[in-house]
């Protein structure tokens, strides 16, 4: 046999193959890691890509487009179609977000797949639901375009607050200033990193401590600015009670008509007593009302304030209270003003008889802030207001709510198809849009005899409050909102234009505090009045919880008048006719020695000036500082407020990318393992 000539590989050959080796598998373990990371998070990755890393955070919640808000017109012949549809989108989310809550931990065992189980299903139902509006307005009218497109939905973490429209589409007009800037001022980052608190509230799905601040830390309001020689400065005041009785139920009229628990949160109702998703407007005009002038049948509502504190109310096994969500003790308000006010520019006219009017967003918290209006303050503090967060009020101090409704009115239609676009707000010196007309400024203040929550604790001493919300809003404070329908009778609504026009001060509630006995509410007295900062962690004795109110039925629109009011001269149309924007974040301290206010990442919104009917994106999100969060009392209309524009950031903290590029950074290693070897090779032969 002839010799094997073929020579063994040397040990330096040994080396160099090993070398080699390191560095292609290192290399390829880096190129498939990024590649694999950019894929996840990329286009297709939003949604469903993220599913698992949402649920595994913790408190998540569903983020969809809101349909009712992008149509603009719909025939009378499909009206009742689409209020249909529209409803039963709501009902869908609500659906989907309770089985999110109750299947989470299974969710999250199973990935991805675990988060397409509620967001595909949704997906489809949206769609059915949607193609049902577009063949409706179809068959009445002109086909709505773009709707198709909003049948996805996100699921996310309960600690990001959604931008603005996604659209842009507000149909914004000359609008930066006065009651459009109140509503901005605060707007902004929604804190998520606080406990749940309540003690034993069994909502889980919020408040948490992160959604309260000091008031004593929020930077006092510009004042107002003065009228103009001819402006409307009287006063009408209507007294209508605190709904003592009890009227509550979880429609509304407005929004949903014809669909029990349309709302999916109670409301508390004053004035009308026949107000319920059935009502007609012969119901509403033919009702009794809570009101002391029986002139004034209106129909006042907004959610219903809960005391977080394990309270079993009549409404805990029912739709729109415990099953979706609204747990605890409902909170009876200790007073409500309803105030009329003029117009700083010029007179005012009446305003049509069955006028509906929202003011606020109960989606704000995944719509963004474009149509968001809540004020929460504190009695003796209320040059100081909260957009996105709910009052700690001092000692002797009082929770306040305050809606300032929009005071322009499009001079044709009683409502439209988003409930929006019929009315605006006026600008800072009290101008209209163009084609619209000045009518009474509806100011409604509700204060609440409510002690200041234990935040330390997490509400456990002291429990948290909070507003009904949808369930998938969270109870966030920026979703507050308030309704309105316009029954008064021709005689009283000329009295109050009147009134106003001739600057007086007129009509059964001026001068009444409208207060409600304590003992009826079941409320403490009202301590005198204090400047004592609230103490988080003083205990508190948590209200007796053994009240429960009665459950009852919601509400609901013409006598146009030539006079223009305040409109802007020279406005030929097309001006804001939705509620504002807003995109200042919130509450900032007073001093370096305030407490610090948790902030979480804030989309960007359009500017509050933003031109009629343009487009404009309002999407993304940011981390954001903390400004001024400050709005003028009820009357008052501010002046304009500096914006800061948040600032744009990648999903995904160092955590994650650490946990996501690990096998990339163990091929980096293995290549420089391979260069060194390779290095010290060519040295040894040298």
């Amino acid at each position: 046999m002839g010799r094997n000539r073929r020579r063994r590989p040397t040990g330096a050959r040994r080396a160099t193959s090993a070398a080699v080796a390191l560095i292609l598998g290192g290399g390829g373990l880096v190129a498939v890691n990024v590649y694999a990371s950019a894929t996840e998070s990329g286009a297709g990755g939003g949604a469903q890509g993220a599913g698992n890393h949402v649920l595994s955070a913790g408190a998540a919640t569903i983020d969809c487009p809101d349909v009712g808000d992008k149509l603009t017109t719909v025939p009378d012949a499909a009206k009742g179609d689409v209020d249909k549809e529209l409803a039963a989108l709501d009902q869908q989310i609500a659906e989907a977000y309770q089985q999110l809550r109750s299947d989470g931990a299974q969710m999250e065992q199973n990935g991805d797949s675990g988060a397409d189980a509620v967001m595909k299903p949704l997906k489809e139902k949206r769609a059915e639901s949607i193609g049902r509006i577009v063949t409706a307005v179809d068959g009445a009218g002109e086909r709505p375009e773009g709707l198709d497109d909003l049948a996805a939905c996100t699921l996310r973490s309960s600690g990001d607050q959604s931008g603005a429209d996604e659209n842009g589409d507000q149909g914004q007009g000359d609008q930066g200033q006065g009651d459009q800037s109140q509503a901005q001022q605060g707007q902004g980052a929604q804190g998520q990193d606080g406990q749940q608190g309540g003690g034993d509230a069994p909502a889980g799905n919020g408040p948490v401590v992160a959604d309260f601040a000091d008031i004593t830390s929020v930077q006092p309001a510009a004042q107002t600015p003065r009228p103009q020689d001819g402006a409307s400065t009287g006063e009408f005041v209507t007294s209508c009670g605190v709904n003592a009785n009890g009227l509550f139920n979880s429609d509304n009229v407005i929004v949903a008509p014809g669909v029990t628990n349309g709302a999916h949160h109670f409301h508390d109702y004053i004035g009308n007593q026949s107000n319920n998703a059935f009502a007609s407007d012969n119901d509403l005009a033919n009702a009794d009302t809570s009101c002391k002038d029986d002139g004034d049948k209106s129909t006042y509502y907004w959610p219903v304030l809960r005391l977080q504190n394990g309270t079993r109310e009549r409404d805990a096994d029912a739709a729109g209270g415990g099953t979706e969500g609204n747990a605890g003790k409902i909170v009876t308000p200790k007073q409500v003003t309803l105030t009329f006010v003029g117009n700083a520019r010029g007179k005012v006219t009446a305003m049509p008889r069955l006028l509906r009017i929202i003011t606020g967003d109960a989606k704000a918290f995944v719509n963004g802030t474009a149509n968001a209006n809540a004020s929460w303050s504190c009695t003796g503090f209320e040059d100081r207001q909260l957009k996105d967060k709910y009052p700690v009020c001092p000692q002797g101090s009082d929770v306040v709510r305050t809606f300032r409704f929009q005071s322009c009115w499009d001079g044709a239609n009683i409502d439209s198809a988003n409930h929006r676009t019929h009315v605006a707000f006026q600008d800072a010196e009290g101008n209209c849009p163009g084609g619209f007309k000045a009518i009474p400024q509806l100011v409604q203040r509700i204060v609440y005899g409510v002690d200041a929550p234990s935040l330390k604790d997490g509400g456990r001493t002291s429990p948290l409050f909070a507003v009904d919300s949808f369930p998938e809003q969270l109870h966030k404070p920026v979703t507050d909102h308030g309704d309105f329908i316009n029954v008064f009778d021709e005689g009283l609504m000329k009295d109050a234009v009147d009134c106003i026009n001739q600057g007086r001060k007129c009509g059964v509630g001026a001068g009444d505090d409208n207060s409600q006995d304590p003992e009826e509410t079941g409320k403490p007295q009202e301590p005198s009045k204090s400047a004592e900062p609230p103490n988080p962690s003083e205990s508190a004795e948590p209200p007796n919880p053994s009240e429960e109110p009665t459950e009852q039925p919601a509400p609901t629109a013409d006598d146009p008048s030539d006079d223009n009011g305040g409109q802007a001269p020279g406005d030929d149309g097309g001006g804001q006719t939705t509620e504002p924007t807003a995109d200042t974040p919130g509450t900032e301290p007073a001093g370096d020695d305030a407490p610090p206010v948790d902030v979480e990442p804030k989309a960007d919104v359009s500017s509050s000036g933003q031109a009629a009917g343009s487009g404009g994106s309002h999407e993304g999100s940011g981390d954001v500082g903390t400004a001024a969060s400050t709005a003028p009392v009820a009357g008052s209309v501010p002046s304009a407020a500096s914006q800061t524009e948040p600032q744009a950031v990648a999903g995904g903290g160092l955590a994650d990318t650490g946990a996501q590029l690990w096998p990339a950074a163990l091929g980096g290693i293995f290549v420089i393992a391979g260069f060194v070897l390779l290095r010290r090779i060519r040295r040894g032969a040298l």
